[in-house]
């Protein structure tokens, strides 16, 4: 019973958080970042834009109109989140398990008064960053072809907020029951990647199964796409506001897990 009281305990605690610290801590990788923002960018940038032109110049000239749209309008808003949500993973998995597990930096930071919490925080807040970052810049290149049809098409900053910010705390959850960096794999391939492929970027969700249709509902990645889709398109579609709930109900609940199991790795 005391066992199990204090297992309630370590996963309902009080976080230890300060904002001055945290802040640091997403600045000393901020600075990081400064130090190779081009060649950064340009990896993350350049797949979703080939995506553009293969798919939306090139496939579209074969699709036919999607729900009233031609098919780069339909794939291009997407593109923009798919750009965010790989950003985000990316940098929370493999960057910070080098941070971690590698070159030791949690541990050194964690020596000073930053707290653990702070260190997590951090990370998830720079994740968070260099997700929207890298959709902004995407969104900037899907304005230069014509795509942008409304000026409220800015309040895309909140659900990409939002999406990135659950990745970030998905991608810190696997990362601190990560072994190796091959353990990665499994990551991308049985959770991303499908994300990817049926969240509602290059295909309605509708035309799936009937069977397996409810499964991107469960995905931060497709409520994004949905919100973000009529924003960038200047559509009235009065769903937007239940995904925009989803996604801030879900940024909560899985806050709390990250900040408990990166600390059990490090005390382990």
């Amino acid at each position: 019973m005391t066992k199990n009281k204090n297992l309630l305990q370590g996963w309902y605690r009080k976080p230890d958080i300060d904002i001055g610290l945290t802040y640091r801590v997403f600045y000393r990788n901020l600075k990081v970042f400064l130090k190779t923002w081009k060649a950064n960018i340009m990896f993350n940038f350049l797949e979703p834009l080939l995506y553009l032109w293969a798919m939306g110049l090139g496939l579209g000239m074969y699709v036919s109109q999607i729900n009233g749209l031609s098919y780069l309008e339909f794939l291009a808003p997407g593109l923009i989140a798919s750009s965010a949500m790989f950003s985000t993973t990316y940098e929370v998995t493999y960057n910070s398990y080098t941070r971690m597990a590698r070159e030791k930096i949690f541990h050194g930071m964690v020596a000073t008064p930053v707290s653990m919490d702070d260190v997590v925080l951090g990370e998830i807040l720079y994740g968070t960053f260099k997700g929207v970052l890298y959709g902004l810049v995407f969104f900037i290149v899907v304005a230069f072809f014509g795509i942008v049809h409304s000026p409220f098409a800015i309040f895309i900053l909140f659900p990409l907020f939002l999406m990135t910010v659950i990745l970030s705390n998905l991608s810190l959850i696997w990362t601190s029951l990560a072994p190796n960096y091959d353990s990665f794999g499994y990551f991308f391939t049985l959770l991303i990647s499908p994300m990817f492929l049926f969240g509602g970027i290059f295909f309605p969700v509708e035309s799936l199964p009937a069977g397996i249709r409810f499964l991107p509902w469960f995905t931060p990645l497709y409520h994004a796409v949905e919100a973000i889709r009529p924003m960038v398109l200047g559509l009235s579609d009065y769903s937007v506001s239940g995904h925009l709930v989803w996604l801030i109900v879900v940024t909560v609940v899985t806050l709390p897990f990250p900040l408990t199991m990166v600390k059990n790795k490090l005390i382990q």
